[in-house]
This record gives C-alpha cells, sequence and structure tokens, in this order.
C-alpha cells in the first residue's frame, strides 16, 4: 500500500479534538468484544485528515489490525459495477431505458407474481420491461432470496440462487427463469440486480467482469488491492469475518437477532471463499478491498470522474449516477427497516431529505455499505469522504455505521 499522507484536520476544516471522538466510539465496541477490530477513514478536499486502525483483524490468531487490512466489501461492490457500466454507457452500448432483454434474451419471457392460488404462483407478464436503469436502481422485480414477504424468495431459496455454484453467465439465466416480485418500476427492492448488472458488461465489453475492473478501473486508479480473490501472497492482511451465537434466524425483514456478546467466527481467512478463484464473478458483491483503495475510487467520484489525471466518467455521467431516479412514492428505500430521506440513484443511495433522516450530512450525499458492516459516503457539498472497514455479520445490528457518520460531521468546524 502507497503510504497515505495524513494532514492536521484544521488543514481541512476539522477540530482534531472533536475528530479524536471517532477514536472513542471504536473503543466502545472493540473492548467490550462487540467487533473485533476497525479501520476508519476521513478526508476532504482531497487531504486525508483521519485514517487509524484499532482491535484485531483475527482475534484468533493475534494478528492486530492495521490500515492495509483486506476486507470483504460485499454490496460496496455494486458502485464499481455502476461505474463499470456507466462507461460502457458513454462509450454508447445502450441506453439506461432499453429493456434488458435486448442484450440478455433470457429475459425475453420473464413474468410477475401476482398472487398464489391452489395450483401455486400465479403469473403475469410484466406491464412493462425490466430496464437498464431499474437494475441500476433496484426496481426492475428482482429480489434476493432472503426475504420472508414472498413466494418469489422462496422460489429462490429452492433454486439456491445464494450457493453461485455456477459461472454469472449461468447465474443470470438461472434467475430470468424466476418470477419478479413486483412488475417493474412499482417498488424498490434490493436484490441481484446489480449482478444482472454485471453480466451486461460482460456482454456489452466483451471482457469477463474480473477482467473489465482489472483493466479499466483497478489498474488505472491505482487500487492494486481490490480483486475477486485475496492473493494467496496477501492472505495474512485478510480479515477474518465474525457474527454472533444463533444468529441463523436473523432475517432481512426486520426479525429479532438474538442478543449476544461473544463474537464467533464466520469467515475464516484460510478457507473463505475469498481466497479461490470465484466461479460466479459477482457485481453485486464480490469484491475485497483495503480502505486506501477504497478511498482511490471514492476520490475519483468526488473529483467527477477523474483521479490523478485518469479519467474513468465524464462530470455529467458522475452527477447523473449520484442523483436520485426514484420517484416520491418509492421513497424512502428500505433494505430491512425504511431508511428515512433516502433515494437511490445508478448504484448509490442518495439523501434527499435531510430533515426525515435525522442525520448529519448534507441533500445529495451518496453512498453505500456492505453485508459485514462496512460503509462509504461523499458529500459533494462537503467534498468529504468517509469510509468505514470492519468484518461482522449482519450489517445493521450495531448502529456503528451511522455513529461514525455523525462523529465525523460534528468534527467538522470550517
Amino acid at each position: 500500500m502507497t503510504p497515505i499522507e495524513i494532514v492536521a484536520p484544521e488543514r481541512a476544516g476539522f477540530s482534531a479534538t472533536r475528530l479524536g471522538r471517532i477514536g472513542d466510539l471504536m473503543r466502545r465496541y472493540v473492548d467490550p468484544g462487540k467487533l473485533a477490530g476497525t479501520v476508519s477513514l476521513v478526508s476532504r478536499r482531497g487531504q486525508v485528515v483521519y485514517f487509524d486502525d484499532y482491535g484485531q483483524r483475527d482475534r484468533e490468531a493475534g494478528a492486530e489490525m492495521t490500515l492495509d487490512t483486506l476486507f470483504r466489501i460485499y454490496s460496496m461492490t455494486k458502485p464499481i459495477t455502476s461505474v463499470a457500466a456507466l462507461m460502457l454507457f458513454e462509450e454508447g452500448h445502450y441506453l439506461l431505458d432499453d429493456p434488458i432483454a435486448n442484450y440478455l434474451p433470457a429475459f425475453a419471457d420473464v413474468q410477475v407474481c401476482a398472487g398464489m392460488d391452489i395450483t401455486g404462483m400465479r403469473l403475469v407478464r410484466p406491464e412493462r420491461p425490466p430496464t437498464v436503469r431499474d437494475l441500476m436502481r433496484h426496481t426492475a422485480g428482482l429480489s434476493y432470496g432472503w426475504f420472508q414477504d414472498t413466494p418469489v424468495d422462496q422460489a429462490y431459496r429452492d433454486a439456491q440462487m445464494d450457493q453461485r455454484q455456477y459461472s454469472l453467465a449461468e447465474g443470470v439465466d438461472r434467475l430470468a427463469k424466476l418470477p419478479l416480485v413486483y412488475h417493474p418500476g412499482r417498488a424498490w427492492r434490493y436484490s441481484f440486480a446489480t449482478d444482472v448488472l454485471g453480466r451486461l458488461v460482460e456482454v456489452w465489453s466483451g471482457e469477463s467482469l474480473d477482467e473489465f475492473f482489472q483493466r479499466h478501473i483497478f489498474g488505472p486508479l491505482g487500487m492494486n488491492d481490490t480483486a475477486f480473490q485475496v492473493a494467496p501472497e496477501k492472505i495474512d492482511r485478510f480479515a477474518t469475518c465474525y457474527t454472533l451465537p444463533d444468529m441463523a434466524g436473523y432475517i432481512a425483514d426486520g426479525a429479532s437477532a438474538p442478543d449476544r456478546r461473544s463474537l464467533v467466527v464466520q469467515d475464516t481467512p484460510a478457507t473463505s471463499q475469498f481466497a479461490k478463484p470465484p466461479l460466479f464473478l459477482s457485481g453485486g458483491g464480490g469484491l475485497v478491498a483495503s480502505a486506501a483503495d477504497y478511498l482511490r475510487f471514492c476520490q475519483m467520484l468526488l473529483n467527477g470522474g477523474v483521479l490523478d489525471g485518469t479519467r474513468l466518467l465524464g462530470r455529467k455521467t458522475v452527477e447523473l449516477m449520484t442523483m436520485n431516479h426514484l420517484p416520491a412514492e418509492l421513497i424512502p428505500i428500505a433494505v430491512s427497516i425504511p431508511d428515512p430521506g433516502a433515494g437511490f440513484g445508478l448504484g448509490v443511495k442518495v439523501l434527499v431529505d435531510q430533515a426525515a433522516s435525522g442525520r448529519l450530512g448534507s441533500p445529495g450525499m451518496y453512498g453505500w455499505g456492505g453485508a459485514a458492516t462496512t460503509t462509504f459516503w461523499i458529500d459533494p457539498v462537503e467534498e468529504l469522504i468517509g469510509i468505514f472497514m470492519t468484518q461482522f455479520m449482519p450489517s445493521g445490528y450495531y448502529p456503528v455505521t451511522t455513529q461514525f457518520q455523525r462523529t465525523v460531521y460534528q468534527a467538522l468546524v470550517g
């Protein structure tokens, strides 16, 4: 990892004393054993003012957390896939409102679940075909298989969509055979949509998703630690992922989780799927990265598509990506519970109503998180980037990411 210069917080409008509360917050989670270890990063106007690690990346091995630790970023992969797709949008490969079936014929006959009858699901034709825009903003009618409110999710489970023991092309074809939960555009639903978008990147570019990422994003940006697989020589930098006992009953649509405090290993570096070449290249959640690498991706977006003279996207494309694309009736979005004030752009959550959110920040700030309690946000008004990394599942069990964001903003004084 190229060393990152950390400047005095006052040079970027922060109070050093108040910014130090980030460390206090981390200690309140790590010292009692709620989290094993964390990495926190704050940058403003292109200057890093806070970059610190605390705790352990592998408690069983006694390995300390370090700034160059590698994390499963899961759904923080989604904005990267969206950038890849928008690079191809700029090249003229498609229009946002093109039907998916124009490029993935398996979706030509997709149907919508309109309820149940004595024979099972009652299927109807969609009111309109799902589009590329629908994939980017999660309004295509797809799902993830772990919600409990629809028979379609049970069909996902029956089809073992989460096993991913097939290629991306095969997985998307399997997905196209399952019904949609809603008519496209009628609802926002977190889903495999970005995996389908990743497959479209392959179709449009003629390259596999990992090749496209490396050639057109990671290589040009100098993101040398970001990949679908942790290289053998880097495995000692890869963090263990933890959970709590008896978490099997915890589901995404709001069921209560057990109140436990003793961490147990959920995924260990040596045996992790991320230590092996992946069969399914998941554009929705397949990457591992360091905080420093993800900062380079975020800074490129904050700069309007360019970093260190390397331009991935035009300024107006970044503006299109990071504006809200949801109609008012679909706001706020909700993965497990409603996220007040939150709309969605092309691959990122967008704050559209700060008062409703009850959070410190700015209208138009955008970002997303990952299943192992990682998060990032970008605030164009304040020229601010925040990145938080840990490895604990499920995300949202602790409010640490929200607290981290608040602790950053309360330190902003200039």
